[in-house]
């Protein structure tokens, strides 16, 4: 495996020497360290790592609020490592988009896997992300070349699929996407 780039952030120095110790002895690579969650953001956002490893309990804003930010920007994944377990922080662990967590004090042989399925994980949430995103797009482009031959159909008394094919043959001669054919029928007969 390649060494990953990774982000640790705890308010507490010692554990952040022992983590980053921890983690080049596993050939990885600590790109950068935070004390509190507001500076792992940052440091997360300037860095772009394969992981971020964050503390729960943390000034400024605690660990989880800052993997809330982390994820819902899509930047890395989050593995939580900390002292706590109780029901409540694994709930809003979950809630915040957290891919894994790991209770301290933690072992090398738990923290690997543990890394390698917070990666995983994330790597699957952005493919179907890229999935919705793509059959989105799909749909809207469906719903306008539907819109678009339902025009031709009116102003020239075509067939539906006489349309569709004006569409098309506009499409490749112009080398526009029939979308942007279709909205360009539809904006020209909304007037």
């Amino acid at each position: 495996m390649e060494p990953l780039r990774i982000v640790i952030a705890d308010d507490e120095p010692i554990i952040r020497m022992d983590l980053r110790r921890t983690l080049e002895n596993m050939g990885h690579i600590v790109a950068g360290e935070a004390g509190d969650g507001r500076q792992a953001i940052e440091v997360t956002r300037e860095l772009k790592p394969d992981v971020v490893i964050l503390d729960v309990k943390m000034p400024q804003m605690d660990g989880i609020d800052a993997a809330k930010v982390i994820s819902t920007e899509g930047v890395a994944p989050v593995l939580l490592l900390t002292a706590y377990s109780d029901r409540e922080l694994v709930e809003r662990a979950k809630d915040a988009g957290v891919f894994a967590y790991l209770i301290k004090p933690f072992k090398e042989a738990d923290l690997m896997p543990a890394i390698e399925i917070a990666i995983a994980r994330f790597e699957e949430m952005l493919e179907i992300e890229k999935e919705v995103a793509d059959l989105e797009n799909k749909l809207e482009t469906r719903k306008a070349v539907d819109r678009a031959k339902g025009i031709l159909m009116d102003l020239y008394g075509l067939k539906e699929q006489d349309a569709f094919r004006r569409i098309q043959v506009q499409s490749m001669n112009t080398r526009k996407s029939m979308r942007e054919i279709a909205e360009a029928i539809i904006i020209a007969n909304s007037v």
